[in-house]
């Protein structure tokens, strides 16, 4: 599993009016730039993150204020289409908002991202969950004080966040192992870093030429520090060019993550 939102200070006070869609300015930086002078798609994940961190902390249910009561959001699944990957320093303008609750246990969460002139980026949706810190159980959303609000299911991506099944078979790609660069406030490895894993398993070159289209990723075990990840990755049957993703911890034996995902050529 991943990081809940997380905030870089605590913040007694809100001081500015709740917003139920929140938008914020941010640029591509030249560390999340790839060697094609391209945005890594790791980054816009981590710009998701961010202003998800941030608009938490306008409606009241922040890292901070969560922590408190002993409660903590926890990043479920992910859904992001991609349509152009710009380059360093380039404003980009981030949009999000919560959409309701799915399966009465699932806080949904959208996503649009597009330059400061309106040319879109990407679009994604998110599922969270509520957890108990001390318990480490899953926890209904009733147990919210502050009510979130749905934006009658306004949707960025209007498909449910299922899970994920295939019959491919999979071959192992890489080990990684969860160094202090890969963990987060939680302790454990953060929901971004397993995206760069995946794109780790390419070899350089093979990515001058294409892009990732779309990519679902379902956490299903948090990683801790010094455990040890084995990606393993193949084509789905009847879709060559879907990839499956699986990542299971070798030293817990439990999935990590499991993914799918589709490139598409470079634009020349």
């Amino acid at each position: 599993m991943t990081a809940a939102i997380h905030a870089k200070k605590p913040m007694e006070t809100n001081m500015k009016p709740i917003q139920t869609i929140w938008t914020e300015a941010l640029e591509v930086h030249t560390h999340e730039t790839d060697a094609f002078l391209r945005c890594k798609p790791a980054a816009y994940l981590r710009m998701m993150e961010e202003v998800t961190t941030h608009h938490s902390r306008n409606l009241g249910v922040d890292y901070f204020t969560l922590q408190k009561i002993n409660l903590a959001w926890i990043l479920a699944r992910t859904k992001i289409k991609f349509y152009q990957f710009p380059s360093m320093i380039t404003p980009v303008q981030v949009q999000t908002w919560p959409k309701g609750w799915a399966q009465k246990i699932f806080g949904m969460r959208d996503f649009t991202i597009k330059t400061s002139d309106g040319q879109l980026l990407a679009q994604a949706t998110t599922a969270w969950l509520l957890v108990n810190t001390q318990t480490h159980r899953f926890v209904k959303p009733e147990v919210l004080t502050t009510p979130l609000p749905d934006n009658d299911g306004l949707a960025a991506i209007d498909e449910p966040l299922e899970k994920l099944a295939s019959n491919a078979e999979l071959q192992e790609k890489r080990v990684f192992q969860a160094s202090y660069s890969c963990l987060d406030v939680m302790g454990h490895v953060n929901n971004t870093q397993y995206v760069d894993w995946i794109m780790d398993c390419f070899a350089v070159e093979d990515l001058r030429h294409k892009q990732m289209d779309w990519l679902q990723i379902n956490y299903s075990n948090e990683v801790k520090p010094d455990q040890r990840v084995s990606v393993r990755m193949g084509s789905i049957p009847n879709q060559p060019h879907v990839y499956a993703v699986a990542g299971s911890n070798l030293d817990t034996g439990a999935v990590a993550f499991e993914a799918q995902f589709v490139f598409k050529p470079f634009p020349a």
